[in-house]
Formats: structure tokens, sequence, C-alpha cells
């Protein structure tokens, strides 16, 4: 089978399915004796925050995807793009996707209603996500898009908190 990705694309999902995944089971092993973690209120009222916030989490990554696509001129790769995309929420951040996915495990953790996840394992997650984007996110892109990427960067901020940007983002 043929994947029709770059290899760092390959390497960044599989990274997150590991960490999504390597944090639910790391702490839901710490939290089997919490009696927090047995609380089923606890359960209940985390899972409804962890609803909402990994619904916003997709659609960030919906509403980026279908913007980025804008990006794909010609036969590439999947997930990739070959034209610098600066309109839609591409206006407001320049990292939209990446900063809706960032609350995923959030969202996870707060599913699972692990108490271990959601104060440890998720914030540290969310760090490195942050990481990954800023060091390799930020240094692919500036070297495919060179003087039109430092332009952009200029005027767009990587990660937009105004409301309206954010109401465009999760729409």
């Amino acid at each position: 089978m043929k994947l029709n990705t770059s290899v760092s694309v390959v390497i960044r999902v599989f990274l997150w399915f590991v960490m999504l995944i390597g944090g639910a089971i790391l702490s839901i092993y710490q939290d089997l004796n919490n009696p927090l973690f047995n609380n089923i209120f606890f359960h209940i009222s985390t899972a409804l925050v962890g609803i909402i916030i990994t619904t916003l989490a997709f659609r960030s990554a919906a509403n980026g995807g279908r913007e980025l696509k804008k990006g794909r001129v010609g036969n590439i790769p999947r997930l990739e793009t070959n034209k610098l995309v600066t309109t839609g929420i591409y206006s407001c951040m320049r990292h939209p996707m990446l900063f809706g996915l960032t609350l995923l495990p959030l969202g996870w953790s707060l599913l699972l209603g692990s108490p271990t996840f959601i104060t440890i394992i998720a914030p540290l997650e969310m760090i490195f996500i942050v990481l990954m984007v800023i060091i390799f996110e930020e240094m692919e892109v500036k070297k495919k898009y060179t003087d039109e990427y430092e332009k952009y960067k200029t005027k767009t901020p990587m990660v937009n908190f105004s409301f309206r940007c954010l109401k465009k983002l999760f729409s």
C-alpha cells in the first residue's frame, strides 16, 4: 500500500496517535485506585466538557483543512500544499488547524475522566504539540515559501485569540 503523503506528515500523525493512546493507557493505569476516577459524577461532568472541547478541536481541523485545500495545485501528496494560503482563517492566524488540534489531548482526557491525564499528561502533550509547531512546522513552511512566508509571518500571528478569529475557527 503506497501512502500519498510526505514522511514528515506520517511521522507527526503517528506521534499524535502514540501520545493520545499512550497517555490514556498510562493515565488510566495510574488512576485505577484514585477515588475521583471511580466517581460517576466526576466522569459525567468531565465527559460533557470533553465532548465540547473535542468537537471544537475537530471543527478547527475541518475548517482549516477546507481552507488549506486552496493551497493544493496539481497532483501533490495528501495533506501537503504548494501554494501559501493566507485567506479565510489563515488571514487571522498561521496555524489554525494545529491550534485547534492542540485541544485534542485535553478533550480526550476529559472524555476518559482520568485525573492524571487531565492534570499532567494532556498539558504536557499540548506543550509538545506547540513545540512541534514552533520548531518543525514553522521551519518547513519558511523553507518552502521563503520571502512570501516572512511577509505573511510579520502580518499574521501564529495564534490569535480574538473573538472574531476564534468564531471563524470553530464555527
